[in-house]
């Protein structure tokens, strides 16, 4: 099918495509760029399918990168755009699941669209008349908010099994449904996924988590039994009964969380799983009260097998799991100020803002009637007040150092200077007014002496 259509075309798109025409080869936009064209939404990344091969592109312009030139792909640095174009290309098998054995470059842009996975992204927008190319029928599927596998799906998904994951993470996306044939498929391959590396997973996830509605994906996996096979910690909070506030299961709880939680890759994997250890720390009691106790450092392990197992980066993993480990914190009205200090030194003030962010994503997650408790904001109004006042809520922020310490008070260096300065610590954060060298001198030469010297001699 060929359509001329209305579309804005950015210059520097219409001008790169103008030097293939030139040359006598063939452009197109290709993938998820028409895609977003036809369904009206922002486009960001811009790919192109041409006859040209490979090293015949790389003589069109100066500045040219051999991304994967092995399978015909070249990145175009022109102006200030990152172009990926592709040859067009049919493949060969897919030993390894991830890439194509062999490919062939051939002249037809409607051989090269049948290789690509869903019809949606199977549509080519020729740049020297605005005639689509919709030969799978992509335009009607947007329109009708479906995601198809191109031909048999069991063939698209046998020949590279993360699409089984990109079929998720596009209805995530996109807010599409996927068609029941495809589902099918999806399911019956779904073993195609651990053949896949985990950073292909990871990145399909971490699209999945920055989506609008990362629960789609997920329900999605759960319909499917992908959910067992990437995330079984997460498949076994269904069923798994709350009480309280909660109106939904384990399960349904962290997904509603993390569709709640801010679009940040640590936020919204401490929401997906800040309860994912409840499953494990279940306790019901003789007249049915149901108790999790201590499952936010259950959470937290599982957490962590699953970060690393999915390969994400260490600072993603020390923030989520940091978030996790301290979501349970019960502010009160009635806490003082030293036990707001005592918080913040705990959890650290660069995390307070993530982890109230993960409390009001865990409050909504508990229901659609749920409303965040003014206690979340009451508290973040006193934390500002602490911090205003400038108190010390770290070692490093003592008037005095082991080095003071050492010169004036003849207290050693070493664990033992350590256990003084935590004992300052303890006693500023309890009265901010004694954070003063000579009083902090004071203090700390009487602990050292009866204390820690007199367990020495003893």
């Amino acid at each position: 099918m060929c359509l001329l259509v209305q579309m804005h075309i950015p210059r520097d798109l219409k001008q790169f495509a103008s030097i293939f025409f030139e040359h006598n080869y063939q452009c197109f936009l290709v993938g998820g760029a028409v895609r977003n064209m036809v369904a009206r939404r922002k486009v960001t990344d811009f790919d192109f399918a041409t006859d040209a091969l490979p090293e015949q592109v790389m003589r069109l312009y100066p500045r040219v990168v051999p991304t994967g030139i092995k399978h015909g792909t070249v990145t175009v640095l022109y102006k200030h755009h990152h172009f990926e174009v592709t040859t067009f290309r049919v493949e060969g098998t897919y030993s390894d699941s991830r890439r194509p054995d062999t490919v062939v470059y051939i002249p037809s842009i409607y051989e090269d669209l049948k290789r690509r996975d869903f019809t949606i992204n199977s549509m080519a927008l020729n740049l020297s008349n605005n005639v689509l190319l919709d030969p799978h029928n992509g335009k009607v599927d947007i329109k009708n908010s479906l995601i198809r596998a191109i031909g048999n799906p069991v063939e698209r998904f046998d020949e590279d099994g993360l699409r089984i994951l990109r079929a998720c993470r596009f209805a995530s996306q996109l807010n599409f449904t996927i068609h029941h044939d495809t589902l099918s498929g999806m399911h019956i391959c779904r073993d195609k996924l651990l053949t896949v590396s985990a950073e292909r997973i990871r990145d399909e996830v971490k699209k999945i988590l920055l989506s609008d509605k990362p629960s789609i994906a997920f329900r999605i996996m759960d319909d499917t039994a992908i959910l067992d096979l990437l995330f079984p910690e997460l498949s076994a909070c269904k069923n798994v009964e709350q009480q309280g506030y909660h109106e939904f299961d384990v399960f349904e709880h962290l997904l509603r969380s993390c569709d709640h939680a801010k679009k940040e890759v640590p936020l919204r994997l401490a929401a997906l799983f800040h309860d994912i250890g409840k499953p494990q720390a279940m306790q019901k009691d003789a007249d049915g009260n149901i108790s999790f106790h201590r499952h936010e450092h259950i959470s937290e392990k599982l957490a962590l097998a699953i970060i690393r197992r999915l390969k994400f980066p260490k600072v993603v993993e020390k923030e989520t799991t940091h978030l996790i480990r301290h979501h349970m914190f019960n502010y009160q009205e009635n806490w003082s100020d030293a036990a707001v200090r005592r918080f913040l030194h705990r959890v650290g003030v660069h995390n307070v803002d993530n982890l109230l962010y993960v409390r009001k994503a865990d409050q909504l997650g508990m229901g659609l009637s749920r409303k965040i408790s003014p206690a979340v904001d009451e508290f973040r109004r006193r934390i500002r007040d602490v911090l205003e006042n400038d108190a010390a809520l770290t070692v490093k922020d003592l008037a005095v150092d082991g080095t003071v310490l050492h010169e004036k008070c003849g207290i050693p260096k070493g664990p033992e200077m350590g256990q003084v300065l935590e004992f300052l610590l303890e006693a500023v954060l309890d009265d901010p007014d004694l954070n003063v060298e000579t009083t902090l001198l004071d203090i700390g030469k009487k602990y050292y002496s009866d204390y820690i010297e007199k367990k020495n001699k003893q």
